[in-house]
């Protein structure tokens, strides 16, 4: 079944994004793949979706799940220096009617840091050590304005201001390494803002924080959302995370999307195996258990020899329960489980339905 978007258009069908009027980031049947020594590797082949503006999308899974190279293609970052030479990326990405694969480094390097901003996992190695953070804030607003270097630090000590950064008039002058984790990652998120994107993309913004300074960092993020009306995606593996500011879920295995809805349903009623692992390995201290945590038995597949059929089959504990051998030999394609619920399993539902309910939900 061809997943299909909100207005009935086939997502990855190539036609004008005016089928998706609200839609102000598509991916449409996204392949990036990277020749090596060892084979290609397919970080991410064949992902489609949308997103709005205003809403959060969570794109969750395993490292090497495709996650982080996902939201570089959407940059344009891996065309950048020698990696470019390399890649082989093809399909769509429309962002606000701009096609951004066939589009030239140029015009997408006039579209990164105005339209669309990123937000890093270590903001001490992506931020240059050498120039003080105000000063690469600076930077960051006058390649799109054209304005003095005072307007524009004026510009930054706002921005450090509005992301909670005390005494942003001395701080501006500082340079990373003096900041602490969490007020690197504030500086981070006001670089990124300065230019009041439309497209905010969120690469593990939490993972080396502690908690207090976390929940600090996605208030921060979500109040800015509010704010500046941006739509935003939040790449992760902590689900605690995607439960606290996602408005829908992307589940990724292998290079591929295997569920999407919702977050509040792909939380209730999950309908893919490796979804239901996630969600068993996930600590609960909203309530008392006696069970202990459920890990995903195995390892993520290798990108070079991704195992044919499902290429969760190797590790999936109901992988013989579809007749005919077919999750080893059929790749199963997302088919819609319910609205906007979208679930690429071979498990018949009543199946699916049973194990969640009998077996996988009372644990949890």
């Amino acid at each position: 079944m061809t997943e299909l978007s909100k207005t009935g258009a086939a997502v990855g069908e190539p036609t004008s994004p005016g089928k998706t009027p609200e839609a102000f980031l598509e991916v449409r049947d996204l392949k990036v793949h990277f020749p090596t020594d060892d084979g290609l590797v397919k970080s991410v082949d064949g992902l489609s979706f949308s997103l709005e503006k205003g809403k959060t999308l969570a794109v969750v899974g395993e490292s090497g799940s495709g996650k982080s190279v996902t939201s570089q293609a959407i940059m344009g970052l891996h065309r950048l220096g020698t990696r470019g030479k390399n890649v082989q990326m093809s399909g769509e990405i429309w962002l606000d009617g701009k096609e951004l694969v066939s589009a030239s480094p140029d015009e997408v390097r006039r579209l990164r840091g105005r339209e669309m901003a990123m937000i890093f996992q270590d903001p001490l190695s992506a931020m240059h050590p050498y120039y003080k953070v105000g000063d690469q804030i600076v930077e960051a607003y006058r390649v799109h304005h054209n304005v003095s270097k005072k307007v524009a630090r004026t510009r930054a000590i706002e921005m450090l201001d509005r992301v909670g950064i005390p005494e942003p008039a001395k701080r501006v002058d500082g340079y990373p390494h003096e900041f602490s984790g969490g007020m690197r990652q504030r500086a981070m998120i006001a670089m990124a803002l300065v230019n009041n994107p439309e497209l905010l993309i969120a690469d593990e913004p939490t993972t080396a924080l502690d908690v207090t300074v976390q929940a600090q960092i996605l208030d921060l993020i979500r109040d800015l959302q509010k704010e500046f009306g941006s739509a935003v995606i939040m790449i992760t593996h902590d689900l605690g995370v995607v439960a606290e500011i996602a408005d829908d879920v992307l589940v990724m295995y292998g290079g591929r999307c295997v569920e999407r809805g919702p977050a509040d349903e792909v939380f209730e009623k999950p309908q893919h195996p490796y979804t239901w692992g996630l969600l068993g390995s996930m600590p609960r201290i909203d309530r008392e258990t006696s069970e202990r945590l459920i890990p995903v038995k195995g390892q993520p597949p290798s990108l070079i020899n991704v195992p044919s059929g499902c290429a969760f089959n190797p590790r999936c504990p109901y992988a013989d329960i579809p007749k005919g051998n077919v999750t080893r030999t059929v790749r199963p394609e997302l088919e819609q489980v319910s609205s906007g619920h979208w679930s690429a399993c071979h498990l018949p539902a009543e199946d699916r339905e049973r194990i969640w309910t009998e077996e996988i939900a009372p644990k949890l």
